[in-house]
């Protein structure tokens, strides 16, 4: 296990160690797919890791988009960081009940703020269970903090940006959706969607970061595992996936790398998908 990093991935016993922090805040930024039939606050209201809030990715974005739980705009970012007693000097770790799945994509979302003081937990909630440490099912006491947004623009790339990168071959597009939904051999589970893959752009399974107990690989198989996928490291990097979800672990996963060229495709397949003028390719 590579060693912890707060601005990046941090372990199970570096948040044991931690816990007692006053300036550390504690986020469940768990998400589920549509069809999985799960109700993530329902989930935290039952148990969450001590002192942790819960980060509603449906909640903390863009209503006015017709797309899934688009970025936020800052204004609705900062007020709703504020409520929950989010804000500026303050620690953030944020977990999931999978592993490590979407809250990565909250990770991002800070960073994307200007937030630089913030870690995903490695192996997330089922790591945390599976070591016998404590959850509660009371809420945390929230007093409002003062946040202060710096939007890292560079950090989100718009359909339009892609489909030039897409044409002019200047950024590696990675796509962390399964090999499967990439190629098009097999549907996109929200419907109306084409299937496919933006043209020139590479597949890298986010799945295949990670290791059997959900923490992510070190950062040598990581730049293993993206050199494999035939992503040149010379070039940026757009990652990009089904909704803006499992794009963020590689974003994740590059910074790990020491990485600090790369940004994500907000609207992803769920937008490129849609629209018969933008080229699709698939295989």
């Amino acid at each position: 296990m590579p060693h912890s990093d707060p601005r990046t991935l941090v372990s199970t016993a570096w948040l044991a160690d931690h816990l007692a922090d006053p300036d550390l805040r504690i986020l469940d930024g768990s998400w589920h797919m549509p069809a999985a039939g799960r109700d993530a606050r329902a989930e935290y209201n039952a148990g969450h890791i001590p002192g942790a809030r819960f980060f509603d990715i449906y909640d903390i974005s863009d209503n006015r988009s017709a797309l899934p739980h688009m970025v936020p705009p800052v204004e609705k970012f900062m007020s709703r960081c504020r409520a929950m007693g989010v804000g500026d000097g303050h620690q953030i770790v944020v977990y999931d009940t999978a592993g490590l799945f979407s809250a990565a994509r909250v990770w991002w979302l800070f960073r994307l703020m200007g937030h630089a003081d913030v870690a995903v937990l490695d192996g997330g909630l089922p790591k945390w269970q599976a070591e016998g440490r404590a959850l509660e099912d009371m809420p945390p006491v929230l007093r409002e903090r003062h946040m202060t947004v710096r939007r890292q623009a560079h950090m989100v790339k718009d359909v339009t940006q892609v489909a030039a990168a897409s044409k002019l071959r200047d950024a590696e597009i990675v796509d962390a959706r399964s090999p499967a939904r990439f190629r098009g051999d097999e549907p996109e589970p929200r419907e109306g969607l084409r299937a496919g893959h933006v043209p020139g752009s590479r597949n890298l399974h986010y799945a295949s970061l990670l290791n059997a107990d959900g923490t992510m690989k070190d950062p040598e198989a990581l730049r293993a595992l993206f050199e494999a996928a035939g992503v040149d490291p010379a070039k940026p990097v757009i990652t990009s996936c089904g909704s803006g979800v499992t794009a963020a672990i590689l974003n994740l996963a590059l910074e790990r790398m020491g990485r600090r060229d790369h940004a994500l495709y907000d609207g992803s397949w769920s937008e490129w998908g849609q629209f018969d003028e933008l080229k699709v390719e698939t295989g």
